[in-house]
């Protein structure tokens, strides 16, 4: 479900308040661990997390890198957890933390789903979030292409 709020506030505003609560919550995990120089924004009509265009200007698209996203869907909420999507040692990782805790994890390639901030490990989330740094991150968008 996309949204056209142009504001964090106005996204978290337009949506029930249960999942509002919820994705407020693990908004706060993820900005407690993002690393320096990802900015929070709206793009793509969700909760975005990048790397501006003045760190990393030769994106395909023209439009900053995409770290991580935060969205409200119509069954579901999801984290998007890019870099996790674009290795395989790092998606692993994720993977196992989550079966330690004992969690189920609903996932799709590059995204986490869940109904409820019951459904969501918090600890993978903030540990994925802060595993890899902008220079990382950028090297493992240039293997990718």
């Amino acid at each position: 479900m996309n949204s056209d709020a142009s504001t964090i506030e106005e996204y978290l505003a337009a949506i029930p308040a249960d999942r509002s609560e919820a994705l407020s919550k693990v908004r706060a995990v993820i900005i407690a661990h993002l690393p320096e120089g990802v900015v929070e924004t709206m793009r793509w009509g969700m909760i975005s997390y990048e790397i501006p265009l003045e760190t990393y200007p030769n994106t395909y698209n023209k439009a900053p890198l995409s770290f991580a996203a935060l969205a409200n869907q119509k069954n579901h909420m999801s984290v998007y957890l890019y870099a996790q999507y674009s290795d395989e040692t790092l998606r692993k990782e994720f993977e196992a933390m989550y079966r330690e805790s004992g969690q189920k994890l609903d996932a799709g390639k590059a995204c986490v789903r869940f109904k409820s901030l019951d459904g969501i490990n918090l600890d993978a989330v903030g540990a994925a979030i802060s595993r890899v740094t902008v220079p990382e991150f950028i090297q493992l968008y240039e293997s990718t292409r």
